[in-house]
């Protein structure tokens, strides 16, 4: 065996290694002394560092209101879906979205292709969030979820659904896809219909994912709205709606069903219409309530406020009989469709006259008539509030002198 050199044993002396053992010492003492610092003087300096990394703050929908008729039939529910996100800069900090099995099933899920899916989250490499899908089923949400995708992220949302379809589909409306009314009831009792939405302060992983709740604030629910109309009414006002439009050959057309005694609508049709659930190749036309959006003339609705003013200023009396014959007026002949030399009030009525509500009309003060008709709401709004109403238009006084 080799001995070791008289050099070698001159190299090695005790000082040399006491000083390598200290400054080995030293150092780990320096360690220890950071780690004791970080973790004992100034641990929440490092709690807070942590706590930006993974607190995040979730926020949790609040359902809209839902919307009945008379009968506490729905009209328009909100159903639970959610919405898929992305945090493109975690998911490139993790490699992209990559070419295997879970992403490409992420993709198919979406009904993207893979190529366009890894487009969208590089088309903002710094960005913390791009939404990827809307209204997704709670189904395949939970699908999503599984694949455990880094930077893949559900939202909770709602999506609003009509139960009767196309029936009082232009007086309910619509909302758009972040649940805010934009056509009919639905806008116009918005702020009703929507709750405020809750918060909830969880921790996530390094994948993005909830593995602790720390604080929840619950939503505030959204008041519901009940409708004076009667969904079977509605849907036998819309088809005797339909058969008149196309019996008359008509473009569109409107009926309102009242009851009389309390001034109820039990009914409020527009032709044409839509389904709200898809409204896919349905023009902007076809969004209108027209039985509030257009003006029309009053026509023979007006002879009995005409007769009923007659009889307040004793023009005539319930038994009065009255000159039906045709005559000229101002260049005009104005006639009935059938020839009634005379007629009663009530017969004017039954018969529509225009000549016998005309004679009555000729003998009245204009303002007698008009003041008639502002009490009966001609020329002002209803007050119903729904937005997109018409007040008519009742021409100023001068007009007809």
């Amino acid at each position: 065996m080799k001995k070791k050199s008289d050099g070698d044993t001159r190299n090695f002396t005790p000082i040399r290694f006491a000083l390598l053992c200290t400054a080995i010492l030293l150092s780990m003492a320096l360690l220890l002394g950071r780690v004791a610092w970080l973790q004992i003087v100034t641990p929440s300096k490092l709690v807070k560092q942590e706590d930006m990394r993974s607190l995040r703050e979730v926020t949790t929908a609040s359902p809209r209101g839902m919307i009945t008729d008379r009968e506490g039939r729905p009209l328009a529910v909100s159903v639970p879906v959610n919405a898929v996100w992305a945090d493109p800069k975690t998911i490139i900090s993790k490699g992209g979205v990559g070419y295997n099995e879970r992403w490409q099933a992420l993709a198919s899920a979406l009904h993207l292709s893979l190529s366009t899916l890894a487009e969208r989250v590089n088309s903002n490499p710094a960005g913390r969030f791009i939404y990827l899908a809307r209204q997704v089923s709670p189904q395949q949400a939970e699908w999503i979820d599984k694949l455990n995708l880094p930077g893949i992220n559900l939202r909770e949302e709602s999506r609003r659904f009509y139960p009767a379809g196309h029936v009082a589909a232009n007086l309910i409306g619509f909302t758009n896809i972040d649940g805010q009314g934009i056509e009919g009831i639905e806008k116009s009792f918005n702020a009703q219909l929507t709750g405020k939405p809750g918060s909830r302060l969880v921790r996530k992983d390094k994948f993005g994912h909830v593995i602790e709740n720390i604080t929840e604030v619950n939503p505030v629910p959204a008041h519901e709205l009940q409708l004076s109309i009667d969904e079977r009414l509605q849907t036998v006002t819309e088809d005797a709606l339909d058969n008149a439009v196309t019996w008359n050959k008509a473009e569109s057309g409107a009926a309102v069903l009242i009851n009389i005694p309390t001034g109820e609508i039990l009914s409020m049709a527009s032709y044409p219409d839509f389904n709200p659930n898809n409204r896919e190749g349905a023009q902007l036309d076809d969004f209108r309530n027209r039985a509030i959006s257009d003006t029309f003339e009053p026509g023979s609705t007006v002879k009995p406020l005409v007769i009923m003013t007659a009889l307040q200023q004793g023009i005539v009396q319930p038994d009065s009989v009255i000159d039906t014959h045709p005559f000229i007026l101002d260049g005009h002949r104005i006639r009935d469709v059938g020839y009634y030399p005379e007629l009663t009030l009530t017969g004017i009525l039954q018969k529509s006259s225009d000549t016998g509500v005309s004679h009555l009309s000729l003998a009245m003060p204009v303002q007698k008539l008009m003041d008639t008709y502002k009490s009966f709401g001609f020329g002002v709004p209803t007050g119903l509030g729904l937005t997109g109403e018409s007040s008519g238009l009742l021409p100023k006084r001068r007009y007809w002198e």
